[in-house]
């Protein structure tokens, strides 16, 4: 039987939270189905997933790899004419390490490193399988389609960039402890040093932080504690130190430079307000937490402004464009939170949208190929 064998699989992508939590839950989801199943990640070096993926107990190599920099900046443009000399060099390590480890799959979800990795491992005949978590994919993904066996999908109607006989619409791989978050929130609370009987705005300007986000909740911190309102914000690494001392000791206002008990987040938060990125998106949906979506516009191709629009559409979500997010943020969000009805709904539809055996789909595609 497949779970008594010894089978080892490489996961690789990156760069941010949107592609190093699914391959996590991936390579958990793994670990439970075939507890043999031996996995090695493959990311970019100094990006974020060489620390956490350490944290999460699996072993990673790093691979010199960057994108096409879309700045015309004298720094971008010496980076983009250094680029196939560094792609020559990722292939040369990809190779180096597939060869080293000899997995019996390969993985990819998403991000510039993933490229190389999959593409050495199509050529040497290994089975691969794409992970797109966006209702429009990125360059890599679409790049690696036509070798991949196998394409998991969390959105309807993307055949039109992937084969569609290759493709199946799995969902977004999201942790354990969301799926399942339990009924009693006081450890939550207590976590965070609130009060379980005040409602809690939540602000997520994902793994990496958002400036635009965090400019438009510093003109509203003030309103909200005036209100009693309290909020959990978590700024990102880079952001946190350009947040005034004064905001930071106001009562039931918790700013955090990352949250690593998103679980305990999502339990106390009747209010989210959050980038439109896909790993969020799925959360989202899982845990049906009210919320306001304030895409990135600086991801290729727009696509979290469409995978927003997929909420908007559904009645799920608020969408607020990022250019307006300092004008229309407090307005919106002070509606929808005096609105219980509204949140109730919003709540429903988020649920309905939601897939949350996706890592299981997910593992089951990845056993057919081994």
């Amino acid at each position: 039987m497949l779970n008594q064998m010894h089978k080892k699989a490489i996961i690789s992508g990156g760069g941010t939270g949107g592609h190093i939590f699914p391959a996590i839950a991936i390579a958990n989801e793994l670990k439970e189905q075939i507890p043999e199943m031996e996995i090695l990640f493959v990311g970019a070096n100094n990006r974020m997933e060489m620390k956490r993926v350490p944290e999460a107990g699996y072993p990673i190599k790093g691979i010199d790899m960057y994108g096409l920099q879309r700045s015309l900046s004298i720094k971008g443009i010496i980076a983009n004419l250094k680029l196939p000399f560094r792609l020559w060099r990722s292939l040369r390590k990809a190779k180096k390490i597939i060869l080293d480890f000899k997995p019996d799959v390969v993985i990819g979800v998403g991000g510039y490193v993933s490229g190389p990795v999959l593409r050495i491992a199509a050529n040497k005949h290994i089975p691969t399988l794409i992970q797109e978590q966006n209702s429009y994919p990125g360059i890599t993904n679409k790049m690696l389609a036509k070798k991949a066996r196998v394409i998991c999908t969390a959105y309807e109607n993307l055949e039109k960039y992937f084969p569609l006989e290759k493709t199946v619409k799995t969902g977004n791989p999201v942790r354990k402890d969301i799926i399942h978050l339990p009924d009693d929130k006081s450890e939550a609370y207590a976590y965070f040093g609130l009060q379980a009987n005040k409602k809690t705005v939540s602000i997520i300007g994902g793994s990496l932080g958002a400036r635009s986000i965090n400019e438009s909740v510093k003109e509203i911190v003030n309103d909200l504690e005036s209100e009693d309102i309290q909020l959990v914000w978590q700024t990102g690494e880079y952001y946190y130190a350009s947040i005034p001392e004064e905001m930071k000791q106001l009562n039931g206002i918790k700013i955090l430079p990352f949250v690593q008990r998103m679980d305990y987040l999502y339990q106390v938060s009747d209010v989210i307000v959050s980038r439109a990125g896909a790993l969020s998106i799925s959360e989202l949906c899982i845990v049906g937490k009210p919320c306001i979506l304030i895409p990135s516009p600086n991801v290729a191709e727009d696509h979290q402004t469409k995978n927003a629009n997929v909420l908007a559409n559904a009645g799920a979500a608020v969408c607020i464009a990022d250019k307006d997010a300092k004008e229309k943020l407090s307005y919106f969000l002070f509606e929808l939170i005096n609105n219980q009805q509204k949140c109730k709904e919003m709540s429903l539809n988020l649920k309905k949208l939601a897939i949350p055996d996706a890592n299981q789909r997910i593992v089951n595609e990845i056993k057919k190929l081994i």
